[in-house]
């Protein structure tokens, strides 16, 4: 020091007598020379900071004192306020604000030699005022929280992201454990569940009844920490730690943990901001408590806590109110035994599912009330943390199940009252039809026989003409009938709808007049069709009449035939409808078009546009029916003065088309073959008996299944077998079966007017089995009984 210049001897002299903490950074590498103050605030970096160059000694803030030295020695100065630096002082990072003030130090030439800086810490101050605002906004978040486990999760999150912890938690203690539901983790692994407390060894467990927080700097060195605990801890990636333990009546119920990965030296802030936010959580929690005690009190859903073995351990009132069965009954009783024996099992194998899979599931089952009812009870489960319990919440579905009821009833009679107006409809419109066809057939009949009388012969094949074709008409409204109904027999089989529409061009055509014109576009890759190729014939030739008659001063009708591929989302918008492949047959008029209320209509019975007079009301619900019937579709696009498209939807045919043209050829006659006739209808079973005497067969007849058996069962021989399919008591599919047991290879013929089984023939008929449909002509009956008999059996 005696070659010291006497400006460095009277600074020196200055900050040695200074209470504040003074350093001196002497020449270009800036030597520090430092008071007893200076000292208290170098912490463990002195004495050996005394001497040593400033980049050197702090060598974590080097640049910082980099630009001290380079400003001051310039002859500036510097001043900081509540400066944050990062230091260590003790061997570990520590977050420090200081006010700082640089000024240089002049030497007898007036010439910066040093520089000196009076500083004064306010680390805890700051740290205070931070704390206090993170505490504020802490508890603004917390108070909008309303469930414990809400608030412990906020609350490790925050406190963990400010301090910069490796992991933070709150712990409910009861019964010598610690369950920890969530935590905060950065950089380290979750310890959510059970954990027994034998684990912090005495030492730490006496620390923890005294009420003051617990730090622990190093886990490996702290003398609290047996061997094991210090390992146990170090396994869970711990090297440092804050606890605050919180109280209830003396009772140790919580602990606030926030965890360090490797040795820390916490700050007295740091210390107190972990067991205010403690006390808080504390607070927030006892609310949350109390708010759900109260609302488990109130609340009318039946509140419980179980575990898997199969006891509940906690129910809330309403079960007494809902089922009347004690708290004690409900608490020493198996929970399964409350159940409906129906629903134990299900139920069971739910809450095992979610025990496996933990994930919250809900079901529906009975509940036994004390006297002797059931409840039906709507259960939402989900699983505790702790992997022994879960809990239960279950809503109590009388009521509704007693509205639902009352509602399906309501709506029955709806139904009933809508299916009997619809019945008055339909046989009403039956009625005025038929009396106008059966005036044609009764009066042509009464005519023919005063003539006949008379012998005037010359009119009478005028009157058969005028009852046929009343007849006729009676038959075809008939048949829309069944249609309509989808009671009519369908014979589907595989069909090339384009050669069906090109063969009736001609007879559309003349159908439609000269005023309009025909126009056909068909897709030249079109699948082939599963359907029933006379009756689509009969759905094409109705529609084409209904767009005739909608273009009373002509137009365009247009036939087109496409290919459709309907998915699900098409398919869920008409619930009868299945998704998949289709053959569209579509009708286009630029006729008056429909109005929406129209369309909405169009396909209910009797329902017509066309004036009194004209047209039964059956055409498009015939057509509807048999395109339902069929596995298919009907959509009507129409607006008014727009026109209309009608598309039929087709199910496709897998397979080849096979075309089968039979040659015209005269009656057939029979050849001595003995036919049986079993038919409850006496006029029916007069004409079907004369025709096959006068075609050389030999008749048996039968007016039921009672009557036939016994001749089918006995030796007289029976070559064919033609029944009617509604017959009295045993129906005639069921005769079939019977006569089959005795005569394996007997030919059936089933003839029907209508027949709820027959609907479909490929789903009716075994070999060796054919169907007609009622009415039938002569030569028509003639022909399919020859056609039977002159076939093996085995081979159809």
């Amino acid at each position: 020091m005696g070659g010291w210049p006497q400006c460095l001897k009277n600074a020196t002299a200055l900050l040695l007598r200074s209470q504040v903490p003074i350093v001196m950074l002497w020449g270009d590498e800036g030597v520090m020379l430092y008071n007893d103050a200076y000292s208290g605030f170098a912490g463990g970096r002195h004495p050996d900071l005394l001497g040593s160059n400033v980049r050197e000694g702090w060598p974590e803030v080097a640049d910082f004192n980099d630009n001290v030295m380079t400003v001051c020695l310039a002859g500036d100065t510097l001043h900081y306020r509540d400066h944050e630096l990062t230091l260590h002082r003790n061997g570990t990072p520590e977050r420090v604000w200081m006010d700082l003030d640089y000024s240089p130090v002049l030497d007898e030439a007036g010439q910066p030699a040093g520089v000196i800086c009076i500083l004064a810490e306010t680390t805890e101050r700051v740290a205070a005022d931070r704390r206090s605002a993170f505490l504020s906004s802490l508890s603004d978040e917390l108070r909008a929280l309303t469930t414990p486990a809400d608030i412990m999760s906020l609350t490790a999150d925050r406190i963990g992201r400010w301090l910069g912890a490796s992991r933070v938690f709150y712990a409910e203690i009861a019964s010598g454990r610690m369950t920890v539901e969530r935590d905060f983790t950065h950089g380290v692994s979750s310890i959510v569940g059970e954990h027994s407390l034998e684990a912090f060894g005495p030492d730490l467990l006496a620390a923890y009844k005294v009420g003051t927080p617990v730090v622990v700097r190093n886990v490996r060195t702290d003398d609290r920490l047996s061997p094991e605990a210090s390992a146990g801890l170090s396994s869970r990636e711990v090297g440092a730690f804050v606890d605050v333990v919180l109280f209830e009546e003396a009772q140790w119920v919580g602990l606030l943990a926030v965890q360090n990965a490797t040795p820390r030296v916490w700050t007295a802030s740091e210390e107190t901001l972990v067991q205010e936010v403690g006390e808080r959580v504390k607070i927030a929690v006892e609310r949350a408590r109390a708010e759900r005690d109260r609302l488990w009190d109130l609340s009318q859903d039946l509140l419980a806590r179980a575990d898997y073995v199969g006891m509940m351990s906690a129910v809330n009132p309403a079960w007494t109110q809902a089922l009347g069965w004690s708290e004690n009954e409900l608490l020493t009783r198996g929970y399964a035994t409350f159940m409906h024996p129906d629903d134990e099992p299900p139920t069971i194998e739910a809450i095992a599912r979610m025990a496996e899979t933990r994930q919250p599931t809900r079901f529906e089952n009975r509940i036994a009330t004390k006297d002797g009812a059931w409840k039906h009870i709507e259960w939402t489960v989900a699983p505790e943390p702790d992997s022994n319990n879960f809990v239960a919440v279950g809503r109590d579905l009388s009521e509704a199940k007693a509205r639902e009821a009352d509602l399906q009833a309501a709506q029955e009679a709806l139904r009933q009252s809508q299916k009997m107006e619809a019945v008055g409809q339909l046989t009403g419109g039956i009625a005025h039809d038929f009396n106008n066809m059966l005036t044609g057939v009764i009066g042509g009949l009464d005519l023919i026989q005063r003539n006949i009388a008379a012998g005037r012969m010359d009119r009478v094949q005028k009157y058969i003409d005028a009852a046929s074709t009343s007849a006729q008409r009676a038959a075809g409204l008939t048949s829309r009938l069944l249609a309509f109904g989808r009671r009519q027999s369908l014979d589907l089989k595989v069909t090339d709808v384009n050669a069906l529409v090109t063969s009736m061009e001609d007879l559309l055509h003349r159908t439609l007049g000269e005023q309009i014109a025909l126009e056909s576009h068909l897709a030249d890759d079109l699948w082939a069709a599963s359907t029933d190729a006379n009756q689509l014939e009969s759905a094409l030739l109705n529609l084409c009449i209904n767009a005739r008659d909608a273009m009373p001063n002509g137009g365009k009708l247009t036939v087109e035939t496409d290919n459709a591929e309907l998915d699900d989302s098409y398919a869920r918008d008409y619930p009868e409808l299945q998704a998949g492949q289709y053959v569209i047959l579509s009708v286009t008029d630029t006729g008056s078009g429909m109005s929406t209320s129209t369309i909405e209509k169009v396909f209910e019975p009797f329902f017509t546009t066309k004036p009194v007079g004209q047209g039964t009301g059956l055409g498009l619900s015939m057509i509807y029916g048999f395109a339902r019937q069929s596995g298919g579709h009907i959509r009507i696009y129409s607006e008014l003065g727009q026109g209309t498209t009608v598309k039929l939807f087709l199910p496709r045919f897998e397979g080849e088309i096979q075309t089968d043209v039979a040659p015209a050829i005269a009656i057939p006659r029979g050849a001595g073959e003995t036919v049986m006739i079993v038919e409850d209808d006496a006029s029916v079973r007069l004409i079907v008996t004369e025709v096959l005497n006068e075609l050389g067969y030999g008749a048996i007849e039968a007016i039921d299944a009672s009557t036939a058996i016994p001749i089918l069962q006995s030796s007289r021989q029976v070559d064919l077998l033609v029944t009617d399919v509604g017959l009295p008591g045993l129906n005639g599919r069921q005769l079939a079966e019977i006569a089959r047991q005795s005569r394996p290879h007997l030919k059936i013929l089933f003839i029907t007017g209508y027949a709820q089984n027959a609907a479909v023939r490929s789903g009716f008929l075994d070999p060796g089995m054919e169907m007609m449909t009622k009415p039938f002509a002569i030569d028509a009956l003639a022909t399919k009984i020859r056609d039977i008999l002159g076939a093996d059996p085995r081979e159809i």
